[in-house]
């Protein structure tokens, strides 16, 4: 019976508290600054929270930002020193590729993975890209299937991809958030990371000439930058994809859509912005220290195991503020879930804990420990008159059995006497 009980008074519990709405408290949110881009967002690497959000869930072309998930690939299943062959896709490849931008290569030559790696981040080449996916996988069309899967597992919901550079086309697509996540999971890489932070390098093309490149991040090292990948098509506009650091908190970022502007600022201007106003934000208090998150209505029995069954409505509170960044996205998508599986009424104890709950939020999620504000002796002061009652009602059915046990006794005694 106690078993039923306690489960009814879980399942009654999770059934009110699981996606209830959550009520802020008033406060600004974070405000974007005046930016060309039509979307960005900015988002803490280590917690994952979104910090600054413009039209981040819009479908739009990422450009040449797509490198990064090739970058990724050509990291996971080939070494810096492996020779890569020169494909008649990469040659396809148009400009803004090795071949046709420097110099004429030759099918079935060969360059090391790592050369291919700096072309693909630093020179932006569309025809490294292609030989990547050549090589890496049997041919570019499972290569993009490699991406797609990839972007999956990445979380990455609402990206999708047809080219291996980026090169326009209607169903090749993704999300500032997408990017900001394949941003973060670039930076994880160590070689996309190390290929990332290079300002200026060369590579022995096949005809053993050198290239020199530089970085087409024009604000590497400057204020924090650790790296990035920019993207440019007509329907894309000027795209970009940076990591920061300051005071030890990285942050990730992406502007999509920005301008090409005279002196190609533009998207970098944005970037900072953005970023500037990210490690400047500040927290809204969801929820303050010692207010009821939830009320729960918990059964029981007045005698623990028996006894009538009653109800008592529990209070569950946090003892920390409860902070978010408030922004358009993290308003829609702020989620509340209080698991109280295993809860005993008759163990409540307001230094103890009485659940869990789990806020969630588009990237991330974090738990808190909830208390309840009622405890054992609360339950006791309220079966108090059934306990005063069951008490003097226990005395008198004693009594009786004294008194006709006496009584039993003493005629026994008079038989004998007579």
């Amino acid at each position: 019976m106690k078993k039923v009980t306690l489960l009814k008074s879980m399942v009654l519990a999770l059934s009110l508290s699981l996606f209830s709405p959550i009520i802020s408290v008033k406060a600004d949110p974070i405000t974007v600054p005046k930016i060309y881009a039509k979307s960005a967002v900015v988002i803490d690497m280590d917690t994952m929270e979104v910090i600054l959000d413009l039209n981040s869930e819009d479908k739009m072309y990422p450009a040449s930002t797509t490198k990064l998930m090739t970058a990724i690939l050509l990291a996971e299943n080939k070494s810096k020193e492996e020779n890569l062959t020169y494909t008649k896709s990469a040659k396809d490849q148009p400009a803004y590729s090795l071949n046709a931008s420097v110099k004429p290569i030759n099918i079935g030559t060969t360059m090391t993975a790592g050369d291919v790696m700096k072309a693909l981040l630093l020179y932006s080449a569309n025809d490294s890209a292609y030989i990547i996916a050549d090589n890496v996988a049997t041919d570019s069309d499972s290569f993009i299937k490699m991406m797609n899967e990839k972007a999956e597992e990445f979380g990455m919901k609402n990206t999708n991809f047809i080219t291996a550079n980026g090169l326009h086309n209607e169903n090749h697509y993704s999300t500032a958030l997408d990017l900001a996540i394949l941003g973060k999971r670039s930076y994880d890489n160590p070689w996309v990371r190390e290929t990332l932070s290079i300002k200026e390098d060369s590579i022995q093309l096949p005809s053993n000439d050198k290239f020199l490149m530089e970085n087409r991040n024009k604000y590497l090292g400057k204020n924090g930058n650790l790296g990035g990948k920019t993207g440019y098509t007509t329907e894309a506009g000027k795209c970009f994809v940076s990591i920061y650091e300051r005071d030890g908190r990285k942050l990730v970022s992406v502007v999509l859509k920005s301008i090409f502007d005279g002196e190609d600022l533009a998207m970098f201007n944005d970037t900072e912005k953005i970023i500037d106003a990210s490690y400047s934000a500040k927290k809204t208090i969801l929820i303050n220290k010692d207010d009821i998150v939830e009320t729960l209505p918990i059964q029981y029995k007045s005698f623990g195991f028996f006894g009538p069954s009653k109800t008592i409505d529990v209070p569950l509170i946090v003892k920390e503020d409860i902070e978010y960044y408030e922004n358009p996205i993290n308003k829609k998508y702020l989620e509340k879930d209080i698991n109280t599986a295993g809860l005993n009424p008759w163990k409540l104890n307001k230094n103890l804990s009485a659940g869990k709950l789990t806020l969630k939020e588009p990237l991330s999620s974090k738990k808190y420990v909830l208390y309840p504000s009622v405890s054992k002796s609360d339950l006791i002061k309220a079966n108090l008159l059934i306990y005063i009652g069951t008490l003097i009602c226990t005395i008198l059915i004693i009594t009786i059995i004294f008194f006709f046990k006496s009584k039993v006794k003493r005629n026994k005694n008079k038989k004998r006497y007579f």
